[in-house]
């Protein structure tokens, strides 16, 4: 059966798998992406070089046939490992051993494998061509290619891939109002580097605890939090790590406007990150070139028009990124929908509807997850009521694993929607306070009783649907 040819914008991440996942299906799929091919030219990305996979988007990429080629090219992280003011270091798990770890991929090196795979499924691509404009009621686009000559496009079905300043989305809005919010997190970032252990000298690696070509652990998710602000590193392959400086934008210091150069940021890390700072060679052209990015969370109350047009990923729902979900809500995107089409070819209008039914909840409870996690690493991973809460939990989902499992984990490394794992998680995080309201150490809690309360007072959770 002939299949509504598919027009998809943006071929980054979420929009190559998923113009994968629909060549796969049968559909004929034409993706234009302004950049140009990054297989040729280079990857130019704007944005975070590496990014952390875990099961959600692990799996999208096992129905695709990717995973075990993406997982060639990861560095396993364990957890999170905590930089102490005084130089102390400790590692808090993610899960509960090494079958729950999250993964550090590079955003080019996938990129570049994602487009490999929509082109070998019969995905036609244009590069180098932006979407300038678009007429719903003809089906037609505009697309302006770099030297600015601009051509026409019919479309059957058109889906927005293209990220949190999708033009899709701005298209859509001018035809009829999306209800568009933006909330700004008023925290912004800066990316810097610690090269592989070689290139550093040999004291600075040798204080490091130099572990072969890394600087640091490798199998982890560095974190200096220092309560309002902090600086996170991820490790990526060839040795280095990719750290991040989150920081208020404005106010009193320290905020991006109190250090607005190398000179006054370099005083600042001497004092808060004091560790850190000999690992960063390259720290004052870093902090001088880099720009600062913005955080910013987008709402929208409409993700389609009718069966014409589609958003999806950081198009429809972009959040911050401190819960390492972006890209794994988006691939978890591409996956419905994909099965959504292919269950109703002629009624994209439906399949539209129902996508929207299904993960918009999903999307906003990841939004504010993802927010309250900025706020637990930053403030709480050294805070002793957050360990004991950490403590107890754990205690308590090795006696009764089916009926308490941390919220990071199941949002982490099951297939749990989002939302369910949002509401189980307020209702376990209420019964942990009120097991701890008297006892100040999680020795003194009465563990029978507290499983008693807990398997009394909350349902067995649903099945979790590993792997």
């Amino acid at each position: 059966m002939a299949q509504q040819p598919i027009t998809l914008i943006g071929g980054g991440l979420v929009g190559a798998l998923l113009a994968q996942q629909l060549a796969q299906r049968g559909f004929a799929v034409e993706l234009f992406e302004k950049r140009s091919d990054p297989r040729r030219a280079g990857f130019l990305g704007g944005r975070s070089i590496n990014l952390a996979l875990a099961e959600r988007g692990l799996q999208a990429l096992r129905s695709a046939g990717l995973a075990d080629d993406v997982l060639q090219h990861a560095v396993m992280m364990r957890g999170r490992m905590v930089h102490g003011n005084d130089g102390s270091s400790g590692l808090q798990r993610y899960g509960i051993d090494d079958s729950e770890v999250i993964w550090s991929v590079s955003r080019g090196a996938l990129n570049v494998l994602l487009l490999d795979a929509a082109e070998a499924a019969g995905v036609t691509m244009h590069f180098g061509q932006s979407l300038s404009g678009a007429d719903f009621d003809q089906q037609r686009i505009r697309v302006t290619d770099e030297a600015g000559v601009e051509r026409s496009h019919p479309f059957g079905m058109l889906i927005g891939a293209d990220g949190a300043g999708s033009a899709v989305r701005a298209a859509m809005h001018e035809y009829r109002p999306l209800g568009e919010r933006v909330e700004s997190l008023g925290h912004g970032y800066k990316e810097l580097e610690i090269p592989p252990a070689s290139e550093l000298p040999a004291t600075v690696s040798q204080l490091s605890g130099g572990h072969d070509q890394f600087a640091l652990e490798p199998n982890a998710l560095h974190i200096w939090p220092r309560g309002g602000y902090m600086c996170i590193a991820l490790p990526n392959t060839e040795g280095s790590f990719t750290v991040t400086l989150f920081l208020p934008l404005q106010g009193a210091a320290p905020s991006f406007a109190t250090l607005p150069d190398a000179a006054s940021a370099s005083v600042f890390f001497s004092e808060q990150f004091p560790g850190l700072l000999p690992l960063l060679p390259r720290f004052n052209e870093d902090y001088d070139e880099h720009p600062v990015g913005n955080l910013s969370t987008l709402y929208l109350d409409r993700w389609h028009l009718d069966g014409r047009a589609l958003l999806v990923g950081d198009a429809s729902h972009a959040i911050v990124p401190f819960h390492g979900q972006g890209m794994n809500c988006g691939f978890e995107d591409t996956v419905v929908l994909a099965n959504l089409l292919a269950a109703a070819p002629d009624d994209s209008a439906e399949a539209f509807a129902e996508f929207q039914r299904v993960r918009q909840p999903n999307a906003n409870a990841i939004a504010r997850m993802a927010v309250e996690n900025y706020i637990e690493m930053r403030d709480s991973v050294a805070d002793p009521h957050y360990l004991a809460k950490r403590e107890l939990g754990a205690l308590l989902a090795r006696r009764v694993p089916h009926h308490f499992m941390a919220r990071y984990r199941m949002v982490t490394f099951t297939h749990l929607p989002y939302a369910y794992a949002l509401e189980r998680g307020a209702a376990q995080d209420a019964l942990l306070e009120q097991l701890l309201a008297g006892p100040t150490r999680v020795a003194d809690v009465d563990l029978d009783a507290a499983v008693k309360l807990l398997t009394g007072t909350l349902p067995p959770l649903p099945p979790l649907r590993h792997g």
